[in-house]
């Protein structure tokens, strides 16, 4: 047990992680810790090496409004280069101390007597007045369910755990899914392999990305704060007027988007037969729309194939497909994707009463703005239910979020050892404003399934509106919102 509660600990070392740290710090909070169970700082931006790996939102908006970076090398920012901005991070603002690498968070219990979270590690249990959960979604890969898959006999891996000692150069290449990873490491690997099989489920949606280097000239501009900060607005609102526009809903806007999707995929595959395999059938938006200007050639290549026949099942050396046909297969590379919930329900969390937050989520995952939720005081979520974003930079999401629990934090300094819980009603009533907002959605009436989907049809990942209307309602924690309940008060059950 640490010697004296802390003010604050967060779990999690990812982007959301450090920017709470790096905040919490400026605001005077100096008793906190940040506790990372990987070797290093970087969270999706650590793990995920496999080559290609990219942004897809620009570098220039993929990044801390507070900690901007003048000279990223592209547009799009690869992954060596984001790991290394947020390493410089804890560098430049003396996060070292505060940081607890290596060390894996067992369990989270409240203690309804003392008003302190009690979080156990695998060798130490601390205590903290205010607990962050920084813990992300892209940290455990979802592997499909293929019968025979365990008689493959050669290697097999997820895009986000690749094997780098794997030598693909001559192999016979097997990528199964068709998501934002595959796309930015078939066009790497295609060109070394003897064949590349990609299986398909459903086509996904493709824009040009237009990457280009920034270049020396456009890196000395942008070193000026004021043109940075202008560039950077200028990203933004772009992104921000189309969902204005009606990116988040079937519109006119949907139609616009479709046409330059469909002329990209036009002037990319000549073959008419493979063109109408990569054609979506479903509307643009409805699942995750990808960048990409070499996915679509790497496909046309005459050592890549395309099937979009189901999977029927794996055998040692092949994958066989419902018209069953035997892929030859050396090497198997899963691009599906993450597992839904990620850290955040494979750690034992437990609030008032001794009710988990699995069993709180039961119905659903559910969190006033995405970051308290009901009956786990002084608990909040970082890009918890509903925060996601399809149009713009989630970091903007994050600094609304980090300013919240600030806003807490200042609260709580003025009344020690109170606690503050959000109220049922608020949570209830933004439940109800995202569901409304989500009737009429792309992602509920653009005719596809997709994993923003809980098991019964609600979409309780991404946010429904704009930026600047999640900014404006999350940035201050109001009053009315949150019961207050100071020390004599704080026992007691759910």
């Amino acid at each position: 047990m640490s010697e004296a509660p802390l003010d604050l600990l967060i779990v999690g070392a990812g982007f959301s992680g450090l920017a709470m740290a790096i905040r919490a710090r400026q605001a005077g909070v100096t008793r906190l810790l940040v506790l990372e169970k990987a070797a290093g700082v970087g969270g999706t931006w650590r793990e995920n090496t496999y080559p290609g790996a990219a942004c897809d939102v620009p570098s220039y908006l993929y990044s801390l409004s507070f900690a901007q970076k003048p000279d990223w090398s592209h547009l799009f920012a690869r992954q060596p280069e984001i790991e290394a901005y947020l390493e410089g991070l804890v560098a430049e603002h003396g996060l070292g101390p505060h940081l607890r690498l290596g060390t894996n968070v067992r369990r989270a219990v409240f203690d309804e007597g003392a008003g302190l979270w009690r979080v156990e590690t695998d060798g130490e249990t601390f205590a903290a007045r205010v607990l962050v959960g920084a813990l992300g979604a892209l940290h455990h890969p979802a592997l499909p369910r293929l019968p025979g898959l365990d008689r493959f006999v050669g290697p097999a891996f997820h895009s986000a755990t690749w094997d780098h000692a794997c030598d693909l150069s001559g192999k016979r290449v097997g990528v199964i899914g068709t998501g934002a990873s595959a796309v930015q490491f078939v066009p790497e690997i295609v060109g070394r392999v003897a064949h590349l099989t990609q299986f398909q489920r459903s086509a996904p949606w493709i824009l040009s990305r237009g990457d280009r280097p920034t270049g020396a000239v456009s890196r000395l501009l942008l070193r000026a704060g004021p043109l940075r900060r202008l560039y950077r607005a200028s990203l933004f609102w772009r992104r921000e007027l189309a969902a204005m526009a009606g990116f988040t809903r079937v519109s006119r806007v949907t139609a616009l988007a479709e046409g330059l999707a469909r002329r990209h995929l036009e002037a990319s595959i000549a073959d008419p037969a493979l063109r109408k395999k990569l054609t979506p059938d479903y509307r643009l938006g409805c699942k995750r729309v990808l960048l990409s200007d070499d996915y679509y050639p790497a496909l046309a290549r005459p050592n890549a194939s395309l099937v979009t026949e189901p999977i029927r099942e794996v055998l040692p050396h092949a994958v066989v497909t419902a018209d069953g046909r035997e892929h030859a297969i050396d090497v198997l590379i899963f691009a599906t994707g993450f597992a839904p919930g990620g850290s955040v329900l494979r750690t034992d969390i437990v609030g008032r009463g001794g009710v988990s937050l699995l069993e709180a989520w039961k119905p659903g995952a559910d969190a006033f703005r995405g970051v308290s939720v009901v009956g786990f005081p002084n608990f909040f979520l970082l890009l918890g239910p509903n925060t996601g974003l399809g149009h713009n930079s989630v970091l903007l999401m994050v600094e609304a979020q980090v300013a919240h629990v600030l806003d807490a934090l200042r609260r709580l300094r003025d009344h020690p050892g109170a606690v503050l819980d959000v109220r049922p009603e608020a949570q209830a009533r933004f439940r109800s404003e995202v569901d409304a907002r989500m009737q009429d959605s792309i992602w509920t009436r653009g005719g596809c399934g997709s994993w923003y989907l809980d098991r019964a049809g609600r979409n309780r990942t991404l946010w429904p509106g704009t930026v600047g209307d999640y900014v404006r309602g999350t940035r201050r924690l109001r009053a009315q919102d949150y019961r207050l309940t100071e020390p004599e008060r704080s026992s007691g059950r759910r």
